[in-house]
């Protein structure tokens, strides 16, 4: 199978370089780090000197532009001054005291670059901790509360687009990808014929849902709004990891939050948009979107495995995605997207 990236883009980032590149910025670690988990960047957190926890991100090399990075920081931080619960992103400025520092450049605010003789550059940000559990969604309170949260995210996303960032639609998250992946020969020979055909067809019901569904423009959103990236506590919910926001629709961030079949989908879309609409009205017609926008993502998923099949850790994580039989699930998940898209939408419309 051939690749977009053959490369391992973070081999030489030692435990040693993360706690340097942090001194760099002041911000001393006790030696104390731990990985969290993540595929696409290598995340820490990190204990200081004195006191803190934080958490560094270095970004995968050429997914993302400076600019993108920047503008993902400062929807982060808009948010959080809004007393919206996200992690605000810190600003960093070089600490010449640091025996680090000459290694160390800032870009902007609040990303800075770590040079690396013989194994390149790490742009990295960092960020304070959140801790919490995940939320119980069989609770209707938690449902509803997360809904407000996500309406008060929304309010501030609705206020201006983007302009760096990527923006969600049926050609840039479906058919670039589903070329991308026929291409490059990622399919299996004998399951590539059904896979074509069935994501074609996929592909057509959800552009004419997009034609019927979407709306008049897109906000800001998170954009990859599953269980993993919300945290709970006492206090109530709170994001993380903001690393896939986008322009789009707001169905985007509540779709992946519900669960089961239609009548258990239909009570939990109703009890998270009564939350929702206390801070932001939603637009009706995007519930024509919601199987939509699971269709793109089944096939998102597939082309995010296939791009970082370099990485010597997607191999090991996902060791089935080569698998005739990986392909043949696929066709048929694709096959019964197809079929819930002809479905009435949730609510009825």
């Amino acid at each position: 199978m051939s690749t977009e990236a053959s490369e391992t883009p973070y081999a030489g980032l030692s435990p040693d370089l993360v706690l340097d590149a942090l001194d760099a910025v002041g911000l001393r670690g006790d030696g104390r780090l731990i990985q969290l988990n993540s595929y696409e960047n290598r995340v820490f957190q990190v204990f200081l000197e004195d006191g803190r926890v934080v958490v560094t991100k270095f970004y995968r090399p050429q997914r993302w532009s400076d600019a993108q990075i920047l503008e993902e920081h400062a929807f982060a931080n808009e948010l959080a001054a809004s007393e919206i619960p996200v992690a605000p992103v810190l600003p960093l400025s070089i600490d010449t005291r640091s025996p680090h520092a000459e290694r160390v450049a800032t870009i902007g605010a609040t990303l800075a670059q770590l040079n690396v003789e013989g194994s390149g550059a790490y742009r990295y940000s960092v960020s304070a901790r959140c801790a919490g559990r995940a939320p119980e969604l069989e609770d209707s309170d938690t449902l509803e509360w997360l809904g407000r949260f996500i309406g008060r995210m929304h309010a501030i996303g609705a206020t201006k687009p983007f302009e760096h960032r990527e923006s969600l639609s049926v050609q840039s998250f479906g058919i670039d990808e589903r070329d991308w992946l026929l291409a490059r020969g990622c399919i299996p020979p004998d399951g590539e014929p059904a896979w074509r055909d069935i994501t074609r067809d996929a592909l057509a019901a959800a552009a004419e849902a997009f034609e019927r569904g979407a709306p008049p423009r897109a906000i800001r959103l998170h954009g990859d709004c599953h269980l993993g990236n919300v945290l709970w506590t006492h206090e109530g919910p709170h994001f993380v990891d903001l690393d896939d926001a986008v322009n789009g629709p707001a169905t985007q961030d509540l779709w992946m939050l519900l669960s089961g079949d239609r009548a258990s989908m239909s009570r939990q879309l109703a009890t998270v948009l009564d939350g929702y609409e206390q801070f932001m009205e939603f637009d009706w017609r995007e519930l024509r979107l919601l199987e939509a926008l699971r269709t793109l993502r089944i096939i998102r998923h597939s082309a995010w495995i296939a791009r970082r099949w370099g990485d010597p850790a997607f191999p090991i994580a996902f060791p089935w995605f080569e698998s005739p039989k990986y392909w043949d699930e696929q066709t048929t998940r694709l096959r019964q997207q197809i079929d819930a898209m002809a479905q009435p939408p949730l609510g009825g419309l």
